[in-house]
């Protein structure tokens, strides 16, 4: 520096509190300090920026009025089924194993079955619109009538089959008494016998659904995991 002119330095210190980031249990969360300026983190600003940019312009595109509220289940919903003859008539699965049957014309459930211990795995109409199948996690294939019980009568089903392994679903067949479940195989059922026709098993640890092919009534699909 030039004679007689005093140099000036000047010193920065940051301080920091130890409450603020010193864990007081080995248990507690580590504290991480973060300065959240927006300045000092300029591409994830923008890349926020973008994502909400997109979600606004999808959720116009995906958009619809909402028409109806349908609600009583006391747990999550897993599945719905319609009937195959009536548009007004809609069925519903739940996680509590009740199913409910529902009068979309007058928007309200007007039937409830405690079908299964556990959750209700798959659920499925006669193709005929007379009875309904249901499988769950108590290894049970239900058959039940669509129409409820007359007055003073219980409510009970009128098939009961008891499987070996527990049931991911269900489909029946378009045009004939019979019907597939599928789990850790997919078996094939006739209505009027209690043991399957028929099984598939692939190299595969679970298969979560199986579908009749509604035109070609002879082949048939399965999701596997």
């Amino acid at each position: 520096s030039p004679a007689g002119r005093a140099t000036e330095m000047k010193l920065k210190m940051l301080s920091r509190n130890p409450d603020n980031y010193v864990r007081e249990t080995k248990l507690d969360l580590q504290r991480v300090p973060r300065n959240y300026d927006p300045t000092l983190h300029p591409f994830e600003v923008l890349q926020e920026c973008v994502r909400v940019l997109n979600a606004t312009k999808l959720e116009g595109v995906f958009a619809k009025p909402f028409l109806a509220l349908l609600d009583g289940h006391q747990d999550g919903v897993s599945c719905l089924a319609k009937h195959p003859k009536i548009l007004a008539t809609l069925l519903s699965r739940g996680c509590d194993g009740a199913v409910r049957i529902w009068n979309l014309t007058q928007l309200k459930c007007i039937r409830i079955i405690q079908a299964h211990e556990g959750f209700v795995q798959g659920i499925r109409a006669h193709f005929c619109g007379t009875s309904f199948f249901t499988v769950g996690g108590d290894k049970t294939v239900k058959q039940w009538k669509m129409d409820g019980p007359g007055y003073g009568d219980e409510e009970e089903p009128l098939h009961t089959t008891l499987g070996k392994t527990v049931y991911t679903g269900i489909d029946h067949h378009w045009k004939e008494a019979v019907f597939a479940t599928c789990g850790q195989q997919v078996d094939i059922w006739d209505e009027q016998i209690t043991n399957p026709i028929s099984s598939m098993t692939w190299r595969f640890d679970s298969i979560s659904s199986v579908k009749f092919n509604p035109i070609e009534t002879f082949l048939l699909g399965s999701l596997c995991v």
